[in-house]
């Protein structure tokens, strides 16, 4: 791929921090200071689609933002992984946008333009990441998106609240002590930082310092990817409004953690140094271990929003898995899944909102026959579960198909069986949700105070983000496939 001068990765990561601007000036007139969230996402999703015809023909448009520090370049690369992050992240902030105001005013909830603000900051720093040419850049912007999603998690002010957000900066600016003294220890001994297809590091540290480097990348990064036992803070962090954990777990800090382990081991070691070292394959241990416990602690989870984020600390762990695998196929799983995963879950946690705000609970236990009063949303609770469980032909099913035959091209026969087996974990905690909204009675306490749908700011959403998920098994959609594909191919020492 060619780099090509170009500011649009520049104003992708600007626009946001314009919109935290503008709705903090327009903080008085609050139907403007909604709409600026709302347009303000739209044209960063303009911005960041603009590119992606560059990116399939081959170019990687690039902005040099200058040296922060002597010899280090800070740049800015659209590059084909940077793209589908991107994508996925701009695409789901519009909708998110929207969400977050429906939510808001139905909760009734304080400092919204706060709230708002910080959203808008909180996808700046996730561009950020997504578009980072070097190790600095994106160090930098992974530490800022931490940050940034701290007052949104701490946003109720009370005190559960408050040690929810102590526990998540703890655990996660911790992590990046570690994936600080990993960068200097490349630089010193590399003299380079810039993101390279298949690895930059090559034989120049010598194998025990590769080793030890590799394993601090590991676990600064698990701690934000949430692999075990570094997982604490995401379940506490359900404590923050729903359109955070929407957020968190669709498109910003988690998956901040999956891109960072793809960007290392694809960009930084390659598959050939990882291959002759052996040290992948702890990863993929501590990836199948998150995967089959966090499934068990998951199916006993009766808070609703508790239960989905167990689910995502083992659909994180199936991301880094794939990309521990080191086959192709298997990186372009996980590439994949970052893309369908994002999609499908923000339509779980969206159905959560609408519950909660429109029915007043939060409990599986609860949610007897609420099907028949909110068939739009528990219809799309239903086609997201269905395509998290990776049944055809939801684009579920494509990203596990691709990791199960990642896993069987590595020789890897009792993950493939894991990755495959997975969705009846899946279905084991997210069916029996459905089957309570569709086919129990209601209550006694439903049907003594009658409810409807969530407002249309938070339904249309969801249905449509259930809508694309299965549009993703149906066809590529946005060029996804090919630019997984083309990436995955570059990694692993191909042609893109």
């Amino acid at each position: 791929m060619s780099p090509q001068a170009s500011l649009l990765p520049f104003v992708a990561v600007a626009v946001p921090v314009a919109t935290a601007v503008a709705i903090v000036l327009a903080r008085r007139a609050t139907v403007l200071r909604d709409a600026l969230l709302v347009v303000g996402a739209v044209v960063t999703f303009g911005v960041v689609a603009s590119l992606v015809p560059s990116v399939l023909a081959g170019e990687v448009p690039t902005t040099t933002l200058g040296q922060l520090v002597p010899g280090v370049e800070l740049t800015l690369r659209a590059d084909g992984m940077g793209m589908l992050f991107a994508l996925l992240a701009s695409f789901l902030w519009v909708l998110a946008g929207c969400y977050a105001i429906g939510y808001m005013r139905g909760d009734g909830a304080r400092s919204q333009t706060r709230f708002y603000a910080f959203y808008a900051l909180c996808l700046s720093t996730a561009f950020g990441v997504a578009f980072a040419g070097d190790l600095f850049t994106f160090f930098i912007f992974y530490e800022l998106l931490t940050i940034a999603t701290y007052p949104l998690v701490t946003h109720k002010g009370d005190a559960k609240a408050i040690a929810a957000g102590r526990l998540y900066l703890g655990i996660l600016l911790s992590g990046g002590v570690l994936v600080l003294a990993a960068i200097l220890l490349v630089y010193a001994n590399v003299g380079d930082l810039a993101f390279t297809a298949g690895g930059l590091v090559g034989d120049t540290m010598g194998t025990g310092l590769t080793v030890l480097v590799f394993a601090l990348f590991a676990a600064g990064f698990a701690t934000k990817s949430g692999l075990m036992p570094l997982h604490p803070w995401l379940p506490a962090a359900m404590v923050a409004p729903t359109p955070v954990s929407a957020l968190l777990h669709a498109v910003a800090v988690v998956k901040a953690g999956v891109f960072a382990f793809g960007r290392v081991i694809g960009f930084v070691f390659g598959p050939d140094v990882l291959l002759e070292l052996g040290v992948h394959g702890w990863l993929s241990i501590v990836a199948g271990i998150t995967i089959a416990v966090a499934s068990v602690v998951a199916l006993r989870q009766d808070h609703l929003k508790r239960r989905l984020a167990f689910s995502t600390i083992a659909h994180l762990a199936f991301i880094v898995l794939g990309f521990s695998l080191l086959s192709p196929a298997a990186y372009e799983g996980g590439l994949l899944h970052i893309v369908n995963h994002g999609i499908l879950k923000i339509t779980l946690f969206f159905c959560a909102g609408a519950i909660h705000i429109a029915a007043h609970k939060d409990y599986v236990s609860e949610l007897d026959g609420i099907g028949r009063r909110m068939p739009y949303t528990l219809g799309a609770f239903a086609l997201a579960s269905y395509g998290l469980a990776a049944l055809p032909p939801m684009g579920g099913f494509v990203s596990k198909w691709y990791l199960t035959m990642g896993a069987l091209d590595a020789d890897q026969q009792v993950y493939a069986a894991l990755i495959a087996g997975s969705g009846l974990f899946t279905a084991a905690y997210l069916f029996p949700v459905v089957y309570r909204a569709f086919f129990k009675p209601l209550s006694e306490e439903a049907l003594a105070h009658p409810h409807g749908e969530a407002s249309p700011l938070m339904v249309v959403p969801l249905c449509i983000t259930a809508v694309v998920g299965l549009l993703l098994g149906l066809g590529d959609l946005g060029g996804v496939y090919s630019i997984a594909a083309d990436v995955a191919a570059a990694v692993s020492g191909g042609a893109p």
